[in-house]
């Protein structure tokens, strides 16, 4: 089965819905290594990585009926995994999102495209596991505000009305989250030279 052909993704998708099982595992192994990266990014570890996908990938088969075969299937099932796990991470209320003045931020990049080109050339060059444990250490509310602006592509506005936050505290948390990734970064650097 092809899933960049739209019948047989349609096909796929009317087994799932009418509940055949072999469907739906096939559907569950295609996305899954993709899927887990994305939630990776959010978790504190693998188990609870885990525990995201799983749960998303109940929603995503409780809404397939709703994919109207417009655009990709990979892209619909993403937006469904990580709106769930943002969910998961505002319900549990881990994050503490802190609020600081405006003024604390000046001097601070307000995006990864706007840092020099020497930082973002260190990056590059680290594998891309390394840079997943990195985020992972974050706080929740780092992590979070991290992944929604940066690889989610979020704005700060839609940020703050996703969870419930002001655009002040999601900016401060993204400085704070990017000033921690550096200094992780540096430490790391560091212990590799050594």
């Amino acid at each position: 089965m092809n899933l960049a052909n739209r019948d047989d993704v349609e096909k796929l998708i009317e087994a799932c819905i009418r509940g055949d099982r072999k469907s739906q595992q096939q559907l569950y192994q295609a996305f899954y290594g993709k899927m887990l990266v994305v939630c990776m990014r959010y978790a504190s570890g693998r188990d609870e990585a885990q525990d995201f996908l799983h749960d998303g990938f109940l929603k995503v088969f409780a809404k397939l009926g709703s994919f109207k075969n417009e655009g990709s299937l990979e892209g619909w099932i993403r937006r469904i995994i990580v709106n769930n796990t943002i969910d998961f991470v505002r319900k549990k209320k881990e994050a503490m999102f802190i609020y600081q003045e405006e003024s604390h931020l000046i001097n601070l990049s307000d995006t990864l495209k706007e840092e020099d080109e020497a930082e973002i050339e260190q990056y590059r060059e680290i594998q891309a596991d390394v840079i997943l444990k990195l985020v992972q250490n974050l706080t929740p509310a780092y992590r979070t505000v991290f992944n929604m602006y940066v690889i989610e592509d979020y704005s700060h506005k839609e940020i703050a009305e996703t969870l419930n936050i002001s655009i002040g505290s999601s900016k401060s948390n993204l400085a704070k989250a990017k000033m921690k990734l550096r200094e992780m970064f540096k430490n790391y650097s560091n212990g590799i030279k050594e």
